[in-house]
């Protein structure tokens, strides 16, 4: 079983940038394809990022595309997600997901193991 913890989140002003960590342990993350989703408050949780095992292919949501980028480093058991030009709806609780396999999916119940969240608060 694999622990992934988020870190990284914080309150910053529209147009600022964010860089988010999920680190492993327990296992290596190279057995799995990566995923971002975040929930904002009274909202359902949505899919933003994700990364396939390899790293050779990434997939974004609509409404983060071009502004943000995940990306992986497996011999830091770490994946990231850096969020630039941010704007108060990305205001959310951000969790990062793990997926036995090597595709992603963007559906958060198609991943195995998810993290406890990181806040991320972007004021106007």
């Amino acid at each position: 079983q694999v622990q992934l913890v988020e870190s990284g989140g914080g309150l910053v002003q529209a147009g600022g940038s964010l860089r988010l960590s999920c680190a492993a342990s327990g296992r290596t993350l190279s057995p799995y394809a990566m995923g971002w989703f975040r929930q904002a408050p009274g909202k359902e949780r949505e899919f933003v990022a994700a990364i396939r095992r390899s790293g050779d292919v990434t997939y974004y949501a609509d409404s983060v595309k071009g502004r943000f980028t995940i990306s992986r480093d497996n011999a830091k058991n770490t994946v990231y997600l850096q969020m630039n030009s941010l704007k108060p709806e990305d205001t959310a609780v951000y969790y990062c997901t793990a997926r036995v396999g090597s595709n992603y999916r963007t559906t958060f119940e198609d991943y195995d193991y998810w993290g406890q969240g990181t806040q991320v608060t972007v004021s106007s």
